[in-house]
């Protein structure tokens, strides 16, 4: 109870007008749930997490509900907005889905009210070891030198490893031809075995085959370099702005009150950035960041413009 009390205390410190209103009403007073995806995904590992943070420092018991596809991310978009209800989920799922499917029901700037950036994940643009370059502008070179010779590794089409290739494609001006395969397991099975040329994915999946001398990596496509895969340049020095990999946030339903807003922020970001969970997240191939609203909003709003425009102009229909 003390704990509970303090953090309220130097919450209430901190917080716009109105926050006492709404610690008046003894916030929170009953159980928290966090909508996620499927059991042992990178959402489901980071909602636990939080999870298990906010059940300390609040209080109150905090608990994960894992939804398939996108009746989760639906479900708190039709959620009471007080803060009993949240989301942790990819920003591709929450702000894209619009984009492919005619029936999504929210909208991704109205519906929901940003909480944190909680993980991210770069990606790893790498090639097989037979192809004869060693860093990203050899590759760059070699594919406009060869164009429509060289293929790149993806899963379904509109799905982030498809879209970060597209962009790199798309800033660079080459002809790389995609070859589908129905995930990312396949897709780095059949660039180790030789049937494709390049591919960027998740670094968690990559930079363990790349140690290993069965893939070569050329650059993280995070915007500074990432501890993750430390021995690698950032593809942005290469071609100047892109940036691509795992965003996955922690929402509530739009007009949640901001000083709920701001305490879920903190202790969010409280719980993720704690020693031993760093550590834990790092070996899974995730990093935490745990940021403000404000600063959530404006990565997301960056994103949606990016992604939004890629998807129009290059006509990507999801498969």
């Amino acid at each position: 109870m003390l704990l509970r009390f303090a953090v309220r205390v130097l919450t209430v410190g901190i917080m716009v007008c109105g926050a006492a209103a709404v610690f008046g009403q003894n916030y929170p007073s009953k159980v928290i749930r966090i909508v996620t995806a499927v059991p042992g995904s990178a959402n489901d590992i980071g909602a636990r997490l939080i999870a298990q943070g906010l059940t300390s420092t609040l209080g109150q018991r905090a608990i994960v509900d894992n939804r398939a596809g996108l009746l989760g991310i639906e479900a708190v978009a039709k959620a009471p907005p007080d803060g009993y209800t949240l989301l942790f989920f990819g920003n591709g799922g929450v702000y894209f889905s619009g984009f492919f499917q005619s029936d999504v029901t929210w909208d991704p700037e109205k519906d929901f009210s940003p909480i944190t950036l909680g993980l991210t994940s770069p990606n790893v643009l790498a090639v097989h070891p037979s192809l004869p370059v060693k860093s990203p502008k050899e590759l760059i070179a070699l594919a406009k030198a060869r164009p429509g010779e060289l293929n790149y590794a993806s899963g379904p089409m509109g799905v982030e490893p498809h879209l970060a290739m597209e962009l790199f494609k798309s800033m660079t001006r080459t002809d790389i031809v995609r070859v589908g395969y129905k995930g990312t397991g396949p897709s780095i099975s059949a660039l180790m075995g030789g049937e494709v040329q390049v591919m960027i994915a998740n670094a968690g999946t990559v930079m363990p085959q790349a140690r290993s001398g069965r893939l070569r990596a050329l650059a993280v496509t995070t915007a500074k370099p990432s501890a993750l895969a430390p021995e690698l340049p950032t593809l942005t020095a290469s071609v100047p702005g892109y940036e691509s990999g795992v965003f996955i946030g922690l929402w509530a339903p739009a007009r949640t009150p901001a000083a709920i807003i701001n305490l879920l922020s903190q202790e969010a970001a409280r719980a993720l950035n704690r020693a031993e969970t760093k550590k834990l997240l790092f070996d899974s191939g995730l990093e935490a960041v745990g940021n403000s609203p404000e600063e959530f909003g404006v990565i997301l709003k960056s994103e949606f413009a990016k992604w939004g425009k890629l998807i129009k102009t290059l006509d990507i229909r999801k498969e």
